[in-house]
């Protein structure tokens, strides 16, 4: 009877684990996303500026992507099950900053203390799961972990849409908070203490020099359009502490033998050139979403859960083309549906260029639905073409890089098209501007056109001039992903069995 019962309390703990696991897979993945649609709602009570939008994305972003490589190391000294419960810990207090905010200073800080305590949940997640069950079953859980990890970006604007809409934009981080109780005590019950084994000693040099040089280039690229770049000290420091920190980081991988991310993993071309086409994998996915929710609501004025419903036709494909695409037969060749993908991707952008202020919604369905289901055949059809003849001994570090790759081509993505989003919107609207005169139909009409008239005009010039500009945007991330799509030419078939 005590047996059955060990047994039966040991199932029940697994199961939750599992399901723990994959919660905080999603809760870290949906809280990059969650603000897109809530970004009307969260700029005007914040009085946040359209240029500081873009910080709610890379703020989270950038800080995960800086604390993740760190992950092995923290859990090899403290423990997967003190790592994991601290991060939760923190993770629960940034939600309460992000909401308790009335600065867009004090909010984006929040913002940077999510995300760093987000960078260990899904790998600590993924390592639980791979604890959990059994080998036979590990090629499953890597693609159910995958799919939670997109599920959670891809939803996260249709969720914040709704609750910004009805119950305010705090609403979006208290979501958060049922979960991360949960998971907590999950983890605190059911969790058993373990230390990863010990590798090489940490390179801390190496995380930090390469960390200056994201960060350095990070910020520059967030903050020289407001300040006027290198016109600013300020930007000249940053690109200064930029240069630095990459010299630094490239003198040490020359001259050092073991070193955060390791040389060897780019002598292996099918990686190498894997992990560019990830980082283009990246640079489209987030910003498109940044793109279109502030698109239909500012310009077309769409409520914030319309705007979120309507970007959810895409992430149903891209789930549903990595699941075909994930279970399609071996004979098939992973460098055919990675072309098929990229093209599924430029056409879907290519759609969008035709975006117009009379438009409905279902030309965004239609070719949000087509990127998607690019992006989904794209992904799994990458981690085959990177990992398939990566030595294994490689792998784990190959892991970090890869995800690394996709995570900066996201913040970096973000932080572009932001730059130029506005800077095409001031150059359009003074060249429409430039075409209206004192003599036209309306002038005519009213005689001498009043401050209220001119408001109106203006407005209506600034809307034009921004859809152009957004419509710019998307040829952006066309253009990436043409130039980045011949390098599928140069990748070579896996080795059978890997």
């Amino acid at each position: 009877m005590s047996a059955s019962l060990h047994l039966g309390t040991a199932a029940g703990n697994h199961r939750a684990l599992v399901v723990a696991a994959l919660l905080a897979t999603y809760m870290q993945a949906v809280n990059i996303s969650i603000p897109n649609a809530a970004v009307l709602h969260i700029q005007g009570g914040l009085s946040m500026t359209d240029d500081e939008i873009g910080w709610v994305f890379t703020s989270y972003i950038a800080a995960s992507a800086i604390v993740m490589p760190m992950m092995h190391w923290l859990a090899a000294s403290y423990g997967r099950k003190a790592v994991f419960q601290v991060s939760i810990a923190i993770f629960t207090v940034a939600l309460m900053l992000d909401t308790l905010a009335t600065t867009p200073l004090q909010f984006v800080a929040a913002r940077i203390v999510q995300g760093a305590a987000s960078g260990t949940l899904a790998p600590l997640s993924m390592a639980i799961l791979l604890d959990e069950l059994p080998p036979l079953r590990h090629g499953r859980i890597g693609m159910v972990w995958s799919v939670t990890s997109l599920l959670g970006i891809l939803s996260g604007p249709g969720i914040g849409g709704w609750l910004s809409e009805y119950h305010g934009w705090h609403s979006i981080f208290y979501i958060s908070v049922p979960m991360a109780a949960f998971i907590f005590l999950t983890m605190g019950f059911c969790l058993s203490e373990k230390k990863f084994a010990k590798g090489p000693p940490f390179d801390f040099f190496g995380l930090v020099t390469f960390s200056m040089g994201i960060a350095g280039l990070q910020m520059l690229l967030d903050r020289g359009e407001r300040m006027e770049w290198f016109a600013s000290p300020e930007i000249w420091v940053e690109a200064m502490v930029s240069a630095l920190g990459f010299y630094l980081y490239i003198v040490h991988v020359l001259t050092r033998q073991e070193h955060f991310l390791n040389k060897a993993l780019f002598k292996d071309r099918n990686f190498g050139l894997s992990t560019i086409i990830f980082f283009a994998f990246g640079f489209v996915l987030l910003p498109t979403l940044a793109l279109t929710s502030p698109m239909l609501e500012e310009l077309l004025g769409y409520p914030a859960d319309t705007a979120g419903y309507i970007t959810i036709p895409r992430g149903v494909a891209l789930i549903g083309a990595l699941l075909l695409t994930w279970r399609a037969p071996t004979r098939i060749d992973n460098r055919l549906l990675l072309i098929v993908g990229m093209a599924l991707v430029v056409y879907g952008n290519w759609r969008m260029l035709g975006y117009s202020p009379l438009m409905d919604g279902w030309p965004i369905v239609v070719a949000g639905a087509l990127q998607g289901a690019g992006l989904g055949m794209m992904m799994p059809a990458l981690t085959r073409e990177a990992f398939g003849t990566l030595d294994p001994k490689f792998r784990t570090e190959g892991t970090v890089l890869f995800n690394l790759s996709r995570l900066y081509g996201s913040t970096i993505g973000v932080a572009i098209v932001q730059i130029y989003f506005f800077k095409n919107t001031q150059s359009m609207h003074l060249a429409l501007a430039s075409h209206l005169r004192p003599y036209g139909a309306v002038a005519h009409a009213t005689g001498v056109l009043s401050g209220r008239a001119l408001a109106m005009v203006n407005e209506r010039v600034t809307g034009q001039a921004a859809i152009i500009a957004v419509i710019g945007q998307f040829k952006i991330l066309m253009i990436a992903m043409l130039i980045v799509s011949p390098l599928a030419l140069l990748l070579r078939k896996p080795r059978p069995g890997n």
